[in-house]
């Protein structure tokens, strides 16, 4: 019998049990081939039925049509930081950036580091990051718009992706694939598979046709979005095994769950289960994001002063609940509750939470 924990960990983050355990009966031998997953060739007809499945599920779960492209690319998203100014920004082109945290800061150095001309269109950094900035302008000549959908550090979330005249390029490493969303408003999506989908060390990329059409061709090889489109992801070996993964992940989404709109409404009533906890508490708990711009996968709070956060953190542990601990640079408590948390896990947070505000009030 396995003895797992509840693992709240950001990334990489808990996977779907039924998923690992088909890992496990498959790793030795996949698909009566004599050989691993790591071991057949990537070219080979096992691997690019794997590929294939993963693009299609994708496909299907955001009914996207023939204007897109799922492809996948090493490096995970911080790559994509650089990859985006490198394959859209050129001359007098303009990108504008919509800064919600660290990451989409760390984005805007990439572009800057790179002399790219960028913007930044809105900010919430006013308030140490803890709301989406709401009512901003975007200039209709920027190529894109760059937003962070999801914050993992501060735990907010784009809960209403903006109407704006430009195509919106969206890191999404942390809820992707975790509700519906309005992929018109899109042109390309980057996400690193490690909290939602997959293991670590490689990023999916969605990008339509009309974006892929102003890369130009002096792009070094390896950093281009065409190679990887043209190429089917194959330009060299791709990480066979993350892939192997993600395709099994997104086949649970597909089959076990049943798509996107259960799985949103899966998510909304495990992220409920702790945010009433938090505003129940009487200040014992409190929230660091704005109400109104909560994530539904990582849920931000603070307890009365650090010595209870560590507190909170060590007895947690040791009750089967990881991972807690708010990221270096903010402190806190986080709880990061991706696709994969089960419902038992939330709710033996929400119980944990109840037994340590009464025995520590």
């Amino acid at each position: 019998m396995e003895k797992r924990i509840f693992n709240f960990n950001p990334g990489p983050a808990t996977q779907p049990l039924s998923v690992l355990k088909k890992i496990q009966r498959e790793f030795l031998d996949y698909e009566n081939t004599g050989m691993s997953i790591i071991e057949i060739s990537h070219r080979s007809k096992d691997f690019t039925k794997v590929l294939e499945s993963a693009k299609s599920r994708v496909k299907r779960l955001y009914n996207l049509n023939n204007d897109w492209h799922v492809i996948f690319v090493p490096g995970g998203a911080s790559l994509q930081f650089a990859m985006v100014p490198m394959n859209f920004l050129h001359g007098d082109n303009f990108g504008e950036y919509v800064n919600t945290g660290t990451w989409s800061s760390k984005a805007m150095e990439q572009a800057e580091i790179q002399n790219k001309n960028f913007r930044t269109a809105a900010s919430s950094e006013d308030k140490d990051f803890s709301y989406i900035p709401k009512g901003f302008h975007v200039d209709s000549e920027a190529k894109y718009l760059h937003i962070t959908t999801n914050n993992t550090i501060r735990g907010t979330q784009w809960n209403q992706i903006p109407d704006v005249k430009v195509p919106i390029i969206a890191d999404m490493c942390s809820d992707i694939l975790s509700r519906p969303i309005e992929m018109d408003k899109f042109g390309l999506i980057f996400a690193g598979i490690q909290k939602n989908i997959g293991p670590s060390g490689t990023a999916m990329i969605l990008i339509r046709d009309d974006m892929l059409a102003l890369v130009p061709d002096n792009i070094p090889t390896m950093l281009s979005y065409k190679t990887y489109v043209e190429k089917n992801s194959m330009h060299n070996t791709p990480s066979t095994f993350s892939i192997y993964c993600c395709e099994l992940v997104l086949q649970w989404i597909e089959e076990e769950v049943g798509g996107l709109e259960n799985l949103e409404a899966f998510n909304k009533k495990k992220a409920q289960c702790i945010y009433n906890k938090i505003d129940s508490s009487k200040g014992f708990y409190k929230g660091t994001a704005a109400v109104e711009d909560r994530s539904l996968m990582n849920v931000t709070f603070r307890l009365p002063d650090k010595n209870l956060e560590e507190k909170f953190v060590d007895l947690a542990f040791k009750k089967g609940l990881g991972g807690l601990k708010g990221y270096r640079s903010v402190g806190g408590i986080r709880a990061s509750i991706y696709n994969a948390m089960p419902m038992e896990g939330t709710a033996a947070l929400a119980d944990f939470m109840d037994e340590f505000k009464k025995n520590n009030s």
